[in-house]
Protein backbone atom coordinates (compact mmCIF):
# COMPACT_ATOMS: atom_id res chain seq x y z
CA UNK A 1 0.00 0.00 0.00
CA UNK A 2 1.19 3.53 -0.81
CA UNK A 3 -0.26 6.93 -0.12
CA UNK A 4 0.57 10.18 -1.88
CA UNK A 5 2.34 12.87 0.07
CA UNK A 6 2.04 16.65 -0.48
CA UNK A 7 5.26 16.70 -2.48
CA UNK A 8 3.91 14.26 -5.05
CA UNK A 9 6.08 11.42 -3.74
CA UNK A 10 4.41 8.21 -2.59
CA UNK A 11 4.87 7.17 1.01
CA UNK A 12 5.55 3.46 1.35
CA UNK A 13 3.53 1.87 4.14
CA UNK A 14 4.49 -1.71 3.33
CA UNK A 15 8.25 -2.03 3.33
CA UNK A 16 8.18 -5.73 2.56
CA UNK A 17 6.30 -5.10 -0.68
CA UNK A 18 8.92 -2.53 -1.60
CA UNK A 19 11.78 -4.92 -0.89
CA UNK A 20 10.19 -7.57 -3.10
CA UNK A 21 10.79 -5.40 -6.17
CA UNK A 22 13.55 -6.83 -8.35
CA UNK A 23 15.51 -3.60 -8.90
CA UNK A 24 15.58 -0.43 -6.84
CA UNK A 25 17.25 2.95 -7.28
CA UNK A 26 17.96 5.24 -4.34
CA UNK A 27 17.59 9.03 -4.58
CA UNK A 28 18.49 11.28 -1.62
CA UNK A 29 15.51 13.15 -0.19
CA UNK A 30 16.77 16.70 0.31
CA UNK A 31 13.49 17.88 1.88
CA UNK A 32 13.47 15.26 4.61
CA UNK A 33 16.69 13.82 6.02
CA UNK A 34 14.68 11.21 7.95
CA UNK A 35 13.52 9.45 4.80
CA UNK A 36 14.82 8.21 1.50
CA UNK A 37 13.29 8.15 -2.00
CA UNK A 38 13.28 4.94 -3.98
CA UNK A 39 12.22 4.20 -7.55
CA UNK A 40 11.46 0.76 -8.98
CA UNK A 41 13.12 -0.19 -12.25
CA UNK A 42 9.79 -1.57 -13.44
CA UNK A 43 7.70 1.50 -12.58
CA UNK A 44 7.77 5.26 -12.96
CA UNK A 45 6.43 5.74 -9.42
CA UNK A 46 8.71 6.99 -6.70
CA UNK A 47 8.40 5.87 -3.08
CA UNK A 48 9.42 7.64 0.11
CA UNK A 49 10.45 5.45 3.03
CA UNK A 50 10.84 6.90 6.52
CA UNK A 51 13.68 5.38 8.50
CA UNK A 52 11.18 4.75 11.33
CA UNK A 53 9.62 2.07 9.12
CA UNK A 54 12.95 0.28 9.01
CA UNK A 55 12.95 -0.14 12.77
CA UNK A 56 9.41 -1.50 12.79
CA UNK A 57 10.42 -4.16 10.28
CA UNK A 58 13.56 -5.03 12.28
CA UNK A 59 16.01 -3.91 9.58
CA UNK A 60 19.24 -2.57 11.11
CA UNK A 61 19.67 0.99 9.91
CA UNK A 62 23.37 0.61 9.10
CA UNK A 63 22.77 -2.48 6.95
CA UNK A 64 19.84 -0.88 5.20
CA UNK A 65 21.75 2.33 4.58
CA UNK A 66 24.62 0.32 3.12
CA UNK A 67 22.16 -1.49 0.86
CA UNK A 68 20.72 1.74 -0.49
CA UNK A 69 24.06 3.41 -1.01
CA UNK A 70 24.83 0.76 -3.61
CA UNK A 71 21.96 2.03 -5.73
CA UNK A 72 19.90 -1.13 -6.35
CA UNK A 73 19.70 -4.82 -5.67
CA UNK A 74 21.01 -5.67 -9.07
CA UNK A 75 23.89 -3.24 -8.59
CA UNK A 76 24.78 -4.56 -5.15
CA UNK A 77 27.66 -6.55 -6.65
CA UNK A 78 29.34 -3.82 -8.72
CA UNK A 79 26.72 -3.82 -11.46
CA UNK A 80 26.30 -7.59 -11.46
CA UNK A 81 22.70 -8.71 -11.76
CA UNK A 82 21.37 -11.86 -10.10
CA UNK A 83 19.53 -13.69 -12.87
CA UNK A 84 16.89 -15.83 -11.20
CA UNK A 85 13.99 -15.71 -13.66
CA UNK A 86 13.45 -19.07 -15.40
CA UNK A 87 12.71 -17.54 -18.80
CA UNK A 88 15.79 -15.32 -18.61
CA UNK A 89 17.90 -18.31 -17.65
CA UNK A 90 16.61 -20.23 -20.66
CA UNK A 91 17.39 -17.22 -22.86
CA UNK A 92 20.90 -17.05 -21.38
CA UNK A 93 21.40 -20.77 -22.04
CA UNK A 94 20.49 -20.34 -25.69
CA UNK A 95 22.69 -17.28 -26.00
CA UNK A 96 25.71 -19.03 -24.47
CA UNK A 97 25.41 -21.80 -27.07
CA UNK A 98 26.65 -19.30 -29.65
CA UNK A 99 29.94 -18.99 -27.75
CA UNK A 100 30.73 -22.70 -27.40
CA UNK A 101 33.37 -23.96 -26.69
CA UNK A 102 34.64 -20.95 -24.66
CA UNK A 103 31.34 -20.71 -22.76
CA UNK A 104 31.02 -24.43 -21.94
CA UNK A 105 31.79 -24.14 -18.21
CA UNK A 106 29.02 -21.59 -17.77
CA UNK A 107 26.73 -23.18 -20.39
CA UNK A 108 26.82 -26.54 -18.60
CA UNK A 109 26.24 -24.89 -15.22
CA UNK A 110 23.16 -23.05 -16.49
CA UNK A 111 21.87 -26.36 -17.85
CA UNK A 112 21.91 -27.87 -14.36
CA UNK A 113 20.40 -24.72 -12.85
CA UNK A 114 17.55 -25.02 -15.35
CA UNK A 115 17.10 -28.70 -14.48
CA UNK A 116 16.48 -28.68 -10.76
CA UNK A 117 19.63 -26.80 -9.66
CA UNK A 118 20.86 -29.72 -7.53
CA UNK A 119 24.00 -27.84 -6.40
CA UNK A 120 22.15 -24.63 -5.48
CA UNK A 121 24.08 -22.38 -7.83
CA UNK A 122 23.23 -18.82 -8.93
CA UNK A 123 23.94 -16.75 -12.03
CA UNK A 124 25.37 -13.22 -12.12
CA UNK A 125 25.53 -11.13 -15.30
CA UNK A 126 26.93 -7.64 -15.73
CA UNK A 127 23.88 -6.50 -17.72
CA UNK A 128 20.77 -7.95 -19.30
CA UNK A 129 20.00 -8.93 -21.97
CA UNK A 130 23.20 -7.55 -23.55
CA UNK A 131 25.63 -9.17 -21.12
CA UNK A 132 29.40 -9.22 -21.41
CA UNK A 133 30.25 -11.37 -18.41
CA UNK A 134 28.61 -14.33 -16.67
CA UNK A 135 29.65 -15.75 -13.28
CA UNK A 136 28.23 -18.95 -11.81
CA UNK A 137 28.74 -19.36 -8.10
CA UNK A 138 27.21 -21.39 -5.24
CA UNK A 139 24.47 -19.73 -3.26
CA UNK A 140 25.67 -18.27 0.04
CA UNK A 141 24.29 -21.11 2.18
CA UNK A 142 26.47 -23.58 0.29
CA UNK A 143 29.78 -21.81 1.02
CA UNK A 144 29.99 -22.31 4.78
CA UNK A 145 33.38 -24.06 4.85
CA UNK A 146 36.24 -21.68 4.07
CA UNK A 147 38.53 -24.62 3.23
CA UNK A 148 36.15 -26.47 0.89
CA UNK A 149 37.50 -25.68 -2.57
CA UNK A 150 35.31 -28.44 -4.07
CA UNK A 151 32.23 -26.38 -3.21
CA UNK A 152 33.66 -22.84 -3.35
CA UNK A 153 33.90 -22.84 -7.15
CA UNK A 154 33.25 -19.93 -9.52
CA UNK A 155 32.79 -20.55 -13.25
CA UNK A 156 33.29 -17.60 -15.57
CA UNK A 157 32.72 -16.64 -19.17
CA UNK A 158 33.46 -13.16 -20.52
CA UNK A 159 33.08 -11.66 -23.97
CA UNK A 160 35.83 -9.23 -23.01
CA UNK A 161 38.11 -10.98 -20.48
CA UNK A 162 40.59 -8.09 -20.31
CA UNK A 163 37.96 -5.91 -18.63
CA UNK A 164 36.96 -8.33 -15.86
CA UNK A 165 39.41 -7.32 -13.11
CA UNK A 166 37.22 -4.69 -11.42
CA UNK A 167 34.36 -7.16 -11.13
CA UNK A 168 36.52 -10.04 -9.94
CA UNK A 169 38.34 -8.18 -7.16
CA UNK A 170 35.07 -7.23 -5.48
CA UNK A 171 34.64 -9.36 -2.34
CA UNK A 172 30.86 -9.23 -2.74
CA UNK A 173 31.19 -11.22 -5.95
CA UNK A 174 34.10 -13.50 -5.05
CA UNK A 175 34.69 -14.36 -1.42
CA UNK A 176 38.47 -13.96 -1.41
CA UNK A 177 38.60 -14.91 2.27
CA UNK A 178 37.95 -18.53 1.34
CA UNK A 179 40.02 -21.18 -0.37
CA UNK A 180 38.35 -21.36 -3.77
CA UNK A 181 38.60 -22.33 -7.41
CA UNK A 182 37.86 -20.25 -10.48
CA UNK A 183 37.25 -22.26 -13.64
CA UNK A 184 36.97 -21.10 -17.22
CA UNK A 185 37.95 -21.90 -20.78
CA UNK A 186 39.60 -18.57 -21.59
CA UNK A 187 43.30 -18.25 -20.84
CA UNK A 188 43.05 -14.45 -21.04
CA UNK A 189 41.05 -14.48 -17.80
CA UNK A 190 44.20 -15.50 -15.97
CA UNK A 191 45.88 -12.10 -15.83
CA UNK A 192 42.69 -10.47 -14.55
CA UNK A 193 42.20 -13.19 -11.92
CA UNK A 194 45.78 -12.90 -10.69
CA UNK A 195 45.51 -9.12 -10.46
CA UNK A 196 42.23 -9.36 -8.54
CA UNK A 197 43.71 -11.98 -6.23
CA UNK A 198 46.83 -9.86 -5.62
CA UNK A 199 44.67 -6.90 -4.60
CA UNK A 200 43.07 -9.17 -1.99
CA UNK A 201 46.40 -10.69 -0.78
CA UNK A 202 45.54 -14.09 -2.23
CA UNK A 203 47.94 -16.66 -3.70
CA UNK A 204 46.96 -18.26 -7.05
CA UNK A 205 47.95 -21.60 -8.54
CA UNK A 206 47.08 -22.17 -12.20
CA UNK A 207 46.49 -25.51 -13.91
CA UNK A 208 45.54 -26.22 -17.50
CA UNK A 209 44.39 -29.17 -19.57
CA UNK A 210 43.16 -30.00 -23.03
CA UNK A 211 39.44 -29.58 -23.65
CA UNK A 212 37.71 -32.34 -25.64
CA UNK A 213 34.27 -32.34 -27.27
CA UNK A 214 32.45 -34.33 -29.94
CA UNK A 215 30.82 -33.44 -33.26
CA UNK A 216 27.53 -34.93 -32.04
CA UNK A 217 27.56 -32.59 -29.07
CA UNK A 218 28.18 -29.54 -31.27
CA UNK A 219 25.37 -30.48 -33.66
CA UNK A 220 22.93 -31.22 -30.86
CA UNK A 221 23.48 -28.06 -28.87
CA UNK A 222 23.48 -25.80 -31.90
CA UNK A 223 19.73 -26.56 -31.96
CA UNK A 224 19.29 -25.73 -28.26
CA UNK A 225 16.37 -28.02 -27.45
CA UNK A 226 16.84 -27.98 -23.69
CA UNK A 227 13.69 -27.58 -21.60
CA UNK A 228 13.10 -27.21 -17.90
CA UNK A 229 12.98 -30.43 -15.92
CA UNK A 230 15.24 -32.95 -14.24
CA UNK A 231 17.57 -35.36 -16.02
CA UNK A 232 16.54 -38.05 -13.52
CA UNK A 233 12.96 -37.94 -14.86
CA UNK A 234 13.94 -39.18 -18.30
CA UNK A 235 14.91 -42.78 -17.59
CA UNK A 236 18.08 -44.84 -17.50
CA UNK A 237 20.32 -46.28 -20.24
CA UNK A 238 19.11 -49.24 -22.30
CA UNK A 239 20.85 -52.61 -22.43
CA UNK A 240 22.74 -52.19 -25.73
CA UNK A 241 26.09 -52.24 -23.95
CA UNK A 242 25.25 -55.51 -22.17
CA UNK A 243 24.32 -57.20 -25.45
CA UNK A 244 27.79 -56.41 -26.81
CA UNK A 245 29.80 -57.34 -23.71
CA UNK A 246 27.83 -59.87 -21.60
CA UNK A 247 30.47 -60.15 -18.85
CA UNK A 248 30.83 -56.40 -18.39
CA UNK A 249 27.60 -54.58 -17.65
CA UNK A 250 26.98 -50.87 -18.17
CA UNK A 251 25.23 -49.40 -15.12
CA UNK A 252 24.44 -46.21 -13.31
CA UNK A 253 27.19 -45.64 -10.74
CA UNK A 254 25.76 -45.99 -7.26
CA UNK A 255 26.75 -43.56 -4.51
CA UNK A 256 27.77 -46.52 -2.32
CA UNK A 257 30.94 -46.56 -4.44
CA UNK A 258 31.83 -42.96 -3.55
CA UNK A 259 34.72 -44.18 -1.40
CA UNK A 260 36.14 -46.20 -4.29
CA UNK A 261 36.00 -43.16 -6.58
CA UNK A 262 37.53 -40.94 -3.89
CA UNK A 263 40.42 -43.32 -3.25
CA UNK A 264 41.33 -43.31 -6.94
CA UNK A 265 40.78 -39.63 -7.77
CA UNK A 266 43.99 -37.64 -7.98
CA UNK A 267 42.32 -34.59 -6.44
CA UNK A 268 40.50 -36.64 -3.83
CA UNK A 269 41.46 -38.88 -0.91
CA UNK A 270 40.01 -36.61 1.80
CA UNK A 271 36.69 -36.11 3.60
CA UNK A 272 35.68 -32.97 1.68
CA UNK A 273 36.28 -34.66 -1.66
CA UNK A 274 34.30 -37.70 -0.50
CA UNK A 275 31.27 -35.54 0.33
CA UNK A 276 31.57 -33.80 -3.03
CA UNK A 277 31.86 -37.07 -4.97
CA UNK A 278 28.88 -38.59 -3.16
CA UNK A 279 26.76 -35.58 -3.99
CA UNK A 280 27.80 -35.62 -7.66
CA UNK A 281 26.91 -39.30 -7.99
CA UNK A 282 23.59 -38.88 -6.21
CA UNK A 283 22.25 -35.93 -8.21
CA UNK A 284 24.09 -35.95 -11.57
CA UNK A 285 24.53 -38.56 -14.32
CA UNK A 286 27.29 -41.05 -13.47
CA UNK A 287 28.06 -44.39 -15.08
CA UNK A 288 30.29 -47.40 -14.66
CA UNK A 289 31.13 -50.80 -16.08
CA UNK A 290 30.53 -53.65 -13.67
CA UNK A 291 33.07 -56.45 -14.04
CA UNK A 292 32.50 -60.19 -13.65
CA UNK A 293 32.55 -59.79 -9.85
CA UNK A 294 29.71 -57.27 -9.99
CA UNK A 295 31.81 -54.30 -8.87
CA UNK A 296 32.87 -51.26 -10.94
CA UNK A 297 36.03 -51.72 -12.98
CA UNK A 298 35.76 -48.30 -14.67
CA UNK A 299 33.61 -45.24 -14.05
CA UNK A 300 32.87 -41.63 -14.93
CA UNK A 301 30.88 -38.94 -13.14
CA UNK A 302 29.73 -35.42 -13.99
CA UNK A 303 30.37 -32.14 -12.19
CA UNK A 304 27.98 -29.17 -11.72
CA UNK A 305 29.18 -27.63 -15.00
CA UNK A 306 28.40 -30.77 -17.07
CA UNK A 307 32.06 -31.74 -17.36
CA UNK A 308 32.57 -35.52 -17.39
CA UNK A 309 35.11 -36.02 -14.61
CA UNK A 310 36.86 -38.50 -12.31
CA UNK A 311 37.20 -41.07 -15.10
CA UNK A 312 39.14 -44.10 -13.93
CA UNK A 313 39.79 -47.70 -14.95
CA UNK A 314 41.23 -50.36 -12.66
CA UNK A 315 44.80 -51.21 -13.59
CA UNK A 316 44.17 -54.83 -14.63
CA UNK A 317 41.53 -53.72 -17.14
CA UNK A 318 43.47 -50.89 -18.77
CA UNK A 319 44.53 -50.74 -22.43
CA UNK A 320 41.66 -53.04 -23.38
CA UNK A 321 39.26 -50.32 -24.54
CA UNK A 322 37.06 -50.43 -21.43
CA UNK A 323 37.19 -46.70 -20.73
CA UNK A 324 36.65 -45.80 -24.39
CA UNK A 325 33.66 -48.12 -24.56
CA UNK A 326 32.22 -46.63 -21.39
CA UNK A 327 32.64 -43.12 -22.81
CA UNK A 328 30.97 -44.13 -26.10
CA UNK A 329 27.99 -45.65 -24.31
CA UNK A 330 27.61 -42.80 -21.85
CA UNK A 331 27.94 -40.03 -24.41
CA UNK A 332 25.20 -41.72 -26.46
CA UNK A 333 22.98 -41.61 -23.38
CA UNK A 334 23.79 -37.94 -22.72
CA UNK A 335 23.09 -37.04 -26.35
CA UNK A 336 19.76 -38.84 -26.26
CA UNK A 337 18.76 -36.78 -23.23
CA UNK A 338 20.27 -33.55 -24.62
CA UNK A 339 22.60 -33.16 -21.63
CA UNK A 340 25.76 -31.14 -22.41
CA UNK A 341 29.07 -32.90 -21.86
CA UNK A 342 32.79 -32.42 -22.42
CA UNK A 343 36.01 -33.68 -20.88
CA UNK A 344 39.39 -32.27 -19.92
CA UNK A 345 42.63 -34.26 -20.03
CA UNK A 346 46.10 -33.33 -18.85
CA UNK A 347 48.56 -33.30 -21.72
CA UNK A 348 50.84 -35.90 -20.12
CA UNK A 349 47.98 -38.35 -19.48
CA UNK A 350 48.54 -40.40 -22.63
CA UNK A 351 46.13 -43.22 -21.69
CA UNK A 352 43.23 -40.81 -21.16
CA UNK A 353 44.04 -38.93 -24.35
CA UNK A 354 43.92 -42.25 -26.20
CA UNK A 355 40.60 -43.23 -24.59
CA UNK A 356 38.80 -39.98 -25.40
CA UNK A 357 40.16 -40.12 -28.93
CA UNK A 358 38.83 -43.64 -29.44
CA UNK A 359 35.48 -42.48 -28.03
CA UNK A 360 35.16 -39.84 -30.76
CA UNK A 361 36.29 -36.75 -28.87
CA UNK A 362 38.55 -34.15 -30.47
CA UNK A 363 40.53 -31.30 -28.92
CA UNK A 364 38.69 -27.98 -28.89
CA UNK A 365 40.12 -24.64 -29.96
CA UNK A 366 40.43 -23.46 -26.35
CA UNK A 367 41.87 -25.05 -23.21
CA UNK A 368 40.53 -25.90 -19.77
CA UNK A 369 41.81 -23.59 -17.00
CA UNK A 370 41.55 -23.62 -13.24
CA UNK A 371 42.88 -21.06 -10.80
CA UNK A 372 43.07 -22.32 -7.21
CA UNK A 373 43.16 -19.39 -4.79
CA UNK A 374 44.45 -19.35 -1.23
CA UNK A 375 44.10 -16.44 1.23
CA UNK A 376 47.28 -15.83 3.20
CA UNK A 377 45.92 -17.53 6.29
CA UNK A 378 44.83 -20.60 4.27
CA UNK A 379 47.88 -21.14 2.05
CA UNK A 380 48.79 -24.87 2.08
CA UNK A 381 52.21 -25.96 3.28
Amino acid sequence: MVSKSDSGIYLCKNLRNLLSLSELWCIPNEDDTNSICIMSATSTEMYKVHFTHLVSYHFPFTSFQSFFLKGSRSEASHNMILLDNSQKLLALYKSLARSIPESLKVYGSVYHINHGNPFNMEVLVDSWPDYQMVIIRPQKQEMTDDMDSYTNVYRIFSKDPQKSQEVLKNCEIINWKQRLQIQGLQESLGEEIRAAAFSNSVKVEHSRAGLFITEDFLKLHASNKSKLGSWAEIGQPDDEFERKTPNFNYAQLDSSYSGLVNDNWKRGKNERSLRYIKRCIEVLPAACVLGPEGTPISWITMDPSCEVVMGYCMKKYRKKGNMAQLLVRHQKYLCQKNIPFYVSVLEDNKDSCRSVGLAGFFEASCEWHQWTCYPQNLVPF
